[in-house]
């Protein structure tokens, strides 16, 4: 593909001072050094440059329970490489923990909460470089968005998957817990088959296993450059992360010596539609439309989600990964990871190949040693799944600006039923547990946007009821909502506008017919409603509902976003100049 902008080279000379000399040199900073001598620290090893690792670590969700021990390697990189390094632990919410109840507000807020602290921390103690390691959903995009935001030297690592379970000798994953539960309410799986999959589906640390939000954010890291190639897929207990994490330390070290490449650097239009061609590719999560922006957002480029649609239209889907495939996190390792599927995408001429990397190289050169494609897992791509992604952005008079279908996997591409609307995720899920719906409907959840919600929460739980209850493909649900990367059915989220936005998901009542055709490059979907009666419904809206939400809720509302454009909450481009 022919490049939009000329491709940045290297300085002809290393910068004369680092950042982090602001802190520790002169006679005024001697108690700052006081302070850095009291963590352990030598007088050689104050002078050398500081490099913030940050990880959401912790004992909240599998996900993060090792990125600790993770981020040691990556220290010990660092340090062989010359610096000094500062682990720096950051806030994270568990999509697994906070699920089906209020606590899901909290969750894309975290994205915005990961990526401040960065900045506060970065900024707050002029870190030369940053190595960022997340583990579950929201983790992975908010760490990207504070490396671009700052603009230091940068290096990402996704903390890998967790193995499969085994249930009587097939692979089981999280998603077919969620799902049995729908069996349970349907009376098509008995509790003890229930409690098997509940005991087995996560046997160790790291992020759920299929093509969901983590895994694809891990491969997103790759396509822009910010990760090291075949870092995503490696599963996050095999001792193979050990000498990669120490490799990209010392890499991060080799671009901090140069302050060069800069996360703005990589991180530019031709990266952002690898990025997204690399989401289309494998059917991932449709949360990378909104993460996806977000990023583009830090470095202050406009890439909406008519941007993304673009790529979704145009790339062809070859991996065979779950939901809508059949295959996991560590197949694809074993094949060769990340790099098998992006290297079979500039085989075909659908990415960027000079687009710059971490370490310097561009993409292709960085591709030169990537396997080919197995055939099963990954396609070629002149023989793929689908002609496009597995993903695809429908407008119409429903969502104007709009929404989000996942379309891998999926039997039929049109719907056209009787709404069935909720105001918010509680009164569907207890219409849903009581099968309180009709086989044809499109079930309408609405409020639950960036601002309305706010904090435009997930339906797995949902979603997963309705798959499971067998009806996955026989009503349709719209919501201006999220979905979980682990959703599948004919599900369309992040609808634009939101309801709370006055978006014309406010407008739908109960009988009235949608329409929706997938088909398309750009697919439709339809309010059949006369455009008089859709407008004097318009001037009978009520008023934005007053609430007292309080801490950070009411912060995030107040500042948030539309979701076509990445529910992101400052205008992006922050400047960071060099202190005197």
């Amino acid at each position: 593909m022919p490049p939009h902008t000329p491709r940045p080279t290297r300085p002809s000379s290393k910068p004369e001072r680092q950042r982090s000399r602001t802190i520790y040199d002169g006679v005024i900073r001697a108690t700052t050094r006081s302070f850095l001598l009291a963590l352990g620290q030598s007088d050689a090893e104050i002078e050398r440059p500081h490099v913030g690792v940050f990880h959401t670590g912790g004992e909240m969700s599998p996900c993060n329970l090792n990125l600790a021990e993770q981020a040691g390697h990556a220290k010990t990189g660092i340090y062989a490489g010359g610096g000094m390094p500062h682990e720096c632990p950051v806030v994270s919410v568990s999509d697994g923990l906070s699920m089906a109840h209020s606590g899901m507000r909290f969750s894309l807020v975290s994205r915005e909460l990961i990526a401040d602290s960065v900045e506060a921390s970065v900024r707050g103690h002029q870190f030369d470089g940053i190595f960022g390691i997340g583990g579950c959903d929201k983790n992975l995009p908010g760490l990207m968005m504070g490396m671009v935001r700052c603009n230091v030297p940068s290096v990402f690592m996704h903390g890998g998957a967790a193995l499969p379970g085994r249930v009587r000798g097939a692979d089981k994953t999280v998603i077919d817990t969620y799902e049995a539960i729908g069996g349970v309410i349907a009376g098509t799986v008995s509790r003890a088959e229930l409690e098997a999959l509940s005991h087995a589906c996560l046997p160790t640390a790291g992020s759920c296993p299929g093509q969901f939000t983590a895994n694809t954010m891990g491969m997103v890291s790759e396509a822009l450059g910010l990760a090291p190639l075949g870092s995503s897929m490696i599963p996050a207990v095999f001792a193979q992360r050990a000498p990669l994490l120490r490799e990209a330390g010392k890499a991060l070290m080799r671009a901090v010596e140069w302050q060069w490449p800069l996360p703005r650097d990589i991180v530019t239009r031709e990266a952002l539609e690898n990025a997204a061609a690399i989401v289309a590719a494998t059917g991932g999560s449709t949360n990378a439309v909104l993460h996806i922006p977000a990023i583009a957002n830090e470095a202050g480029i406009s890439f909406d989600m008519d941007d993304v649609a673009a790529v979704f239209a145009r790339t062809p889907l070859i991996g065979n990964l779950q939901p809508g495939g059949k295959y996991l996190a560590r197949d694809i390792f074993e094949i060769g990871g990340a790099p098998v599927i992006l290297a079979e995408l500039l085989r075909g001429g659908f990415i960027h190949g000079g687009a710059l990397t971490f370490t310097g190289q561009s993409l292709a050169e960085a591709l030169s040693r990537a396997r080919a494609a197995d055939g099963e897992i990954v396609k070629s791509h002149d023989a793929p799944i689908a002609p496009t992604g597995g993903l695809t952005i429908l407008k119409g008079n429903l969502c104007p600006d709009g929404a989000v279908l996942k379309t891998a996997g999926l039997k039929s591409l049109t719907h056209r039923g009787a709404a069935r609307v909720f105001e918010g995720e509680e009164a569907c899920q207890e219409a849903v547990q009581k099968r309180l719906y009709r086989e044809g409907e499109v079930i309408i959840i609405r409020n639950e946007g960036p601002r309305g919600g706010p904090g435009m929460r997930e339906m797995l739980g949902i979603t997963a009821l309705i798959y499971g209850q067998g009806m996955g493909e026989k009503v349709a649900l719209l919501t201006d909502g999220r979905f979980s990367g682990a959703t599948r059915g004919l599900c369309i989220g992040y609808a634009s506008p939101e309801a709370a936005a006055g978006g014309p998901i406010a407008l739908v009542r109960d009988g009235d017919i949608v329409s929706i055709d997938a088909r398309a490059g750009e697919g439709w979907i339809r309010l059949e409603v006369d455009e008089r009666e859709i407008e004097k419904r318009r001037k009978g809206l009520c008023a934005e509902r007053s609430s007292s939400l309080g801490g950070v809720l009411e912060k995030y509302a107040k500042t948030v976003g539309p979701a076509n454009k990445g529910a992101v909450t400052h205008s992006g481009n922050v400047a960071w100049p060099l202190d005197p």
